[in-house]
């Protein structure tokens, strides 16, 4: 029939091929991450398939833009040979690629769980990118199959060799050309926009949750095309909402802090959140004036592996954990029992714990407002005469680690290439860098000479995919219920060497020292831990040999938390720009953990999870509601944590605007730092 080879009916057809073909992703990734995604409520496929189709037409449309043009145009070349093979391959590449994006979402969102966007592809610069994207499609060598076959599933649909039929001549031609391009034209900026009202404007990422109250579910419903093409130029875009006005802001939250000293016996202390064993004097500023300082930063280091962070999920396990090591420095050790990352990333947990500095929409590192004056807490110590050093087994400028670290103020770095120069190339895992134990105990070796006080990090390695430990230790530790956790014991034995070599030096009984992980295990083998808030729950404690700083604190704390926190255990009086608080002598009455999970901000306090869309608290729920089925929004008001959390987003992206992270009286005359 004529009528089905017209230019606008083959034009239809090869889009609907298209939604068939992002439908098949969609299916793929639901059964490959089903874990993680959980299985969806009673009446929320319908709203799942009706919000899938529409963040496909998004990203159908700003692909084949381009290929409806061409398509449409009226005029006769379109018939002619040329164009049409023009056509095809436009079709073909462009479409071929955004399946090859849904499949890589395939596999990334089991490590972030989140969409691939516009940031990743700005900072996939490794020099190992390849070697991983190759070890990953073998890996998952069924979703690299499928990606192929969906491909090969639309160029067999497009069917090439057909001639398209005209069914006007003349001046007819034209006119109803003209017709159907403008008719085209117009549901291609309302399909883009997502819809044609006066109100409608571009939907954005966290369009998503309108479909379902489950944040991981909602990455379901997300095509990868557009999540790339929403978030290119985002990280220079900075839209905020005003809440409130400049007084009333600074009223409710501000990142300048200004301590004071305290005495020795100070009662500032928020002694209602800690351990009663605690003794207060251990905690007051000052406490832990002049030690060094060594900040671990432990990749993928979930709550989940430690039987003494969350023992309900050992009771009925064989298995005790896969830290023993690390739980039993915590008892030895002041331990925060609640404390969360502000990211999924680890390059969101550099800012976090070095400045304090949280990341939203994207990582504040990508943001070229990042590039403006900081004074964080490396920069802080370097002028009050510490020497400072940042530590990791990668290569030199791998993963943006070392510019952050001399950005943050850290005049050595010591990685992969230095560590060969003194040990030789046998130590590399294949992968990554030198495994963790070894590179541990080459950081010892310069602490050992390095002229006191010094401040050190240092960020490890081991425990990340692909999983790997030294042949050597086969068989050594436990398999445990992820493919993580053998890497975990691994990393938790390197951690004991390192003390038992070290811990009768000098400067080791000096050094008070942090533990604090990136962000949670990509692993995860309990059904906390696949939602929020415990997929943000990680390790944090510090342990200061032969302190009395020992105890626990029972609140909720987070990574940005950790900066002012050091800062008053050594004393330090002077002001300073930080959104974290001193959990210790900058007691709230509400403390809460903040981060950006899945396109929209969360607010986690003591006993309640808040969401918030930019515009109105989306969900309230109970820190017990594990799989976040009892949305209390209607129930209750959590005007509090809602406050609290518009004010820290206008403070935010105030001062990101305005590249304003310091105070004018804080930076010594002289100071280097950017």
């Amino acid at each position: 029939m004529r009528l089905l080879r017209t230019h606008t009916a083959l034009l239809v057809r090869r889009i609907l091929l298209l939604y068939v073909a992002l439908a098949l992703c969609r299916v793929v990734f639901a059964v490959s991450n089903h874990a993680l995604l959980g299985p969806a409520a009673d009446g929320e496929w319908w709203q799942l398939v009706c919000g899938s189709l529409k963040f496909d037409t998004v990203s159908i449309l700003y692909f084949n833009a381009l290929y409806i043009l061409m398509a449409l145009v009226p005029l006769h070349l379109r018939e002619r040979g040329w164009w049409q093979t023009a056509m095809f391959w436009y079709y073909a590449v462009v479409n071929a690629v955004a399946v090859a994006m849904n499949m890589a979402d395939v596999i990334y969102f089991r490590y972030t769980q989140k969409r691939f966007t516009a940031d990743e592809i700005f900072f996939a610069d490794n020099d190992n990118s390849l070697q991983l994207v190759l070890k990953f499609a073998a890996e998952n060598w069924p979703v690299v199959l499928a990606g192929a076959a969906i491909i090969a599933l639309t160029v067999w649909g497009y069917r090439r060799r057909t001639q398209p039929e005209v069914l006007f001549a003349g001046a007819w031609y034209y006119i109803t050309s003209t017709v159907m391009l403008v008719a085209g034209a117009a549901l291609t900026i309302g399909g883009i926009r997502g819809g044609f009202t006066k109100m409608t404007r571009p939907i954005t990422l966290s369009n998503a949750t309108l479909y379902t109250a489950d944040n991981n579910r909602a990455t379901l419903i997300l095509s990868n095309p557009f999540c790339v093409l929403r978030t290119l130029g985002s990280a220079s875009a900075i839209r905020y909402e005003r809440y409130f006005d400049e007084a009333a802001l600074d009223a409710i939250y501000s990142p300048i802090h200004r301590p004071h000293r305290l005495a020795a016996d100070s009662t500032a202390v928020a002694v209602g959140t800690m351990h009663v064993a605690v003794d207060t004097t251990t905690t007051a500023a000052g406490s832990m004036r002049g030690r060094n300082i060594v900040v671990f930063i432990m990749e993928s280091f979930s709550a989940e592996h430690s039987a003494l962070l969350r023992p309900d999920l050992y009771e009925d396990k064989e298995q005790k954990g896969y830290t023993p090591f690390l739980d039993s420095l915590m008892r030895s050790g002041y331990t925060f029992r609640r404390m969360y990352a502000n990211g999924k990333r680890s390059i969101q947990a550099l800012p976090a714990v070095w400045s304090s500095i949280p990341s939203f929409k994207t990582p504040f590192v990508l943001m070229p407002q990042s590039l403006a004056p900081t004074y964080p807490l490396p920069a802080i110590l370097a002028d009050e005469g510490y020497r400072t050093m940042f530590f990791c087994g990668s290569d030199r400028g791998s993963m943006g680690f070392g510019a952050y670290a001399n950005a943050a103020g850290i005049a050595e770095a010591y990685s992969r290439e230095d560590y060969e120069k003194a040990h030789g190339r046998g130590d590399f895992d294949g992968y990554w860098g030198i495994w963790d134990e070894e590179f541990m105990q080459y950081m010892g070796e310069v602490l050992g000479k390095a002229q006191q006080p010094f401040f050190a990090s240092i960020f490890t390695l081991s425990s990340h995919h692909p999983f790997v430990i030294p042949r050597r230790y086969e068989g050594r530790f436990p398999d445990g219920l992820t493919k993580n956790h053998r890497c975990v014991a691994y990393v938790d034995n390197a951690f004991r060497l390192f003390c038992e070599r070290y811990g009768g030096e000098e400067w080791f009984r000096n050094t008070l020292f942090v533990f604090v992980a990136d962000h949670v295990s990509s692993e995860k083998f309990s059904e906390a831990f696949r939602h929020s808030p415990a997929d943000y729950q990680i390790f944090g404690f510090m342990y200061a040999p032969g302190s009395r700083l020992q105890g626990e604190y029972t609140s909720v704390a987070s990574q940005i938390d950790l900066m002012p926190t050091l800062l008053g255990l050594l004393g330090y009086d002077r002001p300073y720009f930080a959104f974290g608080r001193d959990v210790f002598n900058e007691p709230t009455a509400t403390p809460v953990a903040v981060n950006y999970d899945n396109n929209i901000y969360q607010a986690i306090t003591d006993n309640r999870l808040v969401r918030f869309d930019e515009k109105s608290v989306r969900g309230i729920y109970s820190t017990d509601d594990v799989r976040l089925e009892h949305n209390l929004a209607g129930q209750e008001q959590a005007e509090a944590a809602e406050r609290y959390l518009k004010a820290l987003i206008q403070s935010y992206y105030t001062h990101v605007e305005n590249k304003s992270y310091t105070v004018n009286d804080t930076i010594p005359q002289g100071s280097d730092n950017r």
